[in-house]
């Protein structure tokens, strides 16, 4: 066989991966939040990118003609602020600086504007130094609200009342930066004795006398000595109760003859116990600047149309808005040099990218919504109950596009409808056959139902899993016993004998 060099040209399709690409891509799986730092990124790197809220606006007056309207003009024209007199001219001061009289000069008020205060309704003038800048300014009275007070700044107000002496107030201080948001203090007081140079006798005369601060049970070091504390105050802390505070496990695993014989009671005592504990609260650090819980903000909205049918549209307000300046673009590359070209002309590539993907990017989550609304229309009209197995192929195929791009559009998506603000996700369960051969159902529609099950039954009447699991094929749904048993616990639901121990001694 005989070697040979030869030249071959061959063509071949193949999927690359560019830079754009990739940008869409990425887009694309972002939440509303994640988007909107991704795009304050790109404003401060592309100078050709432009928000729309800062685009200049052509009825605006320009920077010479703003600076004399406001006054503030270096030249002749302030003159015209004063008359002959050299005294400041009422009416102009009013023009300029858009307010009365009354708010420049406020002790010559009662003199200047008096016929206008005995007009104005009550509580007007209380609020006359806020801003009159028209009806258009923007006004937040969030900005007069007082600020949460935080665990720590309130117990360390207690303590510069309790302790006087600067050493104990120290140790105080210590102890007080290691509770955590809970209450609890998460310290060891012999490596605090150590550090601060002192004994441990004297690290817990401190800790007591935090532990007497508000709200009671606040800086325990486990959840027995907090429950304690806030009996202790109610002066229910006697031997029985004490004996149950040192055995929470076996109340955890409602082992209660256990717990019988070691408190020395009866059921009825054992029961009022256990009642007390329920009411005390385990976390008493969550009463003070506790964290916020932020307001998920959909990114689709759904609401019945005039037709019977549903209307699906973006919310406009998480989606950035932002374009290409070309006649900024323009103008820079007339006098531009080869490099400082190049350079502009990326930036005008990579703009034209972001704003058409930003575009695409919204055309994919609509078009995804729509479909999952159109199939789950059941559970938007009639309610979980009605939820039908929905898996992404299924959505993928309906509307022409790959399983990895709806699971994208799905991922960290919510939708706001008549029943609620859901993740696009929520909408995807897995499927149980049908007993009679009919549709399937839900998997979170089963749930649904099992959880219905249990809240409506009775003490005498506590359904365990096997008749749960007979209950559910009456209606239909072939399901298992362990299928039903993982539900219960995935819902953090006790068993049925947990259960009736509970409402026997009224817990549930």
């Amino acid at each position: 066989m005989a070697l040979s060099t030869r030249l071959e040209l061959r063509q071949s399709q193949s999927l690359v991966m560019t830079p754009q690409l990739m940008q869409a891509i990425k887009l694309l799986q972002l939440s509303n939040m994640d988007l909107v730092t991704y795009i304050e990124q790109e404003l401060e790197r592309n100078p050709l990118l432009e928000r729309v809220d800062d685009a200049p606006d052509p009825e605006a007056p320009a920077p010479a003609e703003a600076e004399e309207r406001d006054g503030r003009g270096d030249g002749p024209e302030t003159s015209e602020w004063f008359e002959n007199d050299g005294a400041p001219s009422s009416e102009r001061v009013e023009n300029v600086l858009d307010t009365d009289l009354g708010n420049v000069f406020p002790d010559d008020n009662a003199s200047s504007d008096r016929g206008a205060t005995e007009a104005a309704p009550p509580g007007v003038n209380d609020w006359s130094s806020v801003g009159r800048g028209g009806e258009h300014e923007d006004y937040n009275l969030e900005a007069f609200v007082a600020g949460e007070i935080s665990l720590s700044d309130h117990l360390a107000e207690q303590l510069a009342v309790a302790i006087v002496d600067p050493v104990l107030r120290l140790i105080g201080h210590d102890l007080i930066d290691q509770v955590d948001e809970a209450g609890y203090l998460r310290a060891d007081l012999p490596a605090v004795a150590e550090r601060l140079g002192t004994d441990l006798q004297t690290v817990e005369g401190v800790l007591t006398t935090l532990q007497s601060f508000e709200p009671t049970g606040v800086c325990a070091r486990n959840l027995a000595e907090c429950l304690a504390l806030q009996l202790a105050e109610k002066n229910r802390l006697d031997p029985a109760m004490q004996a149950l505070l040192d055995h929470l496990d076996l109340l955890a695993r409602r082992d209660m003859s256990q717990l019988r014989r070691l408190c020395g009671v009866d059921d009825e005592d054992l029961g009022d116990m256990i009642k007390e504990i329920l009411c005390l609260d385990p976390k008493p650090g969550h009463a003070f600047g506790s964290t916020q819980v932020q307001t998920v903000v959909p990114d689709v909205m759904v609401v019945p149309a005039s037709d019977g049918g549903w209307l699906v549209e973006l919310n406009t307000d998480t989606l950035p808005r932002v374009l290409v300046n070309q006649s900024y673009y323009q103008e820079v590359s007339k006098g531009a040099r080869d490099e400082e070209k190049a350079y502009l002309g990326e930036c005008f590539q990579s703009a034209n990218w972001l704003t058409k993907s930003l575009d695409q990017r919204a055309k994919t989550i609509l078009k995804v919504s729509t479909e999952i609304v159109r199939q789950q229309d059941g559970f938007l009209a009639k309610g979980v109950a009605h939820l039908r197995p929905l898996n992404l192929r299924m959505i993928a195929d309906a509307i022409g596009m790959h399983e990895s791009t709806v699971s994208r559009v799905t991922s960290n998506k919510y939708m706001a409808t008549p029943r609620g603000i859901f993740e696009l996700k929520y909408f995807f369960t897995s499927s149980i056959a049908s007993a009679e051969g009919g549709d399937a159902h839900s998997a979170e529609s089963v749930r649904h139902r099992i959880k219905q099950m249990i809240d409506a039954e009775s003490v005498d009447d506590v359904l365990s899993d096997d008749t749960i699991v007979k209950l559910l094929r009456d209606d239909g749904v072939d399901i298992a016993r362990r299928t039903v048993a993982k539900y219960r616990e995935a819902m953090r639901i006790p068993s049925s004998v947990q259960r009736r121990r509970l409402k026997l001694m009224g817990g549930a």
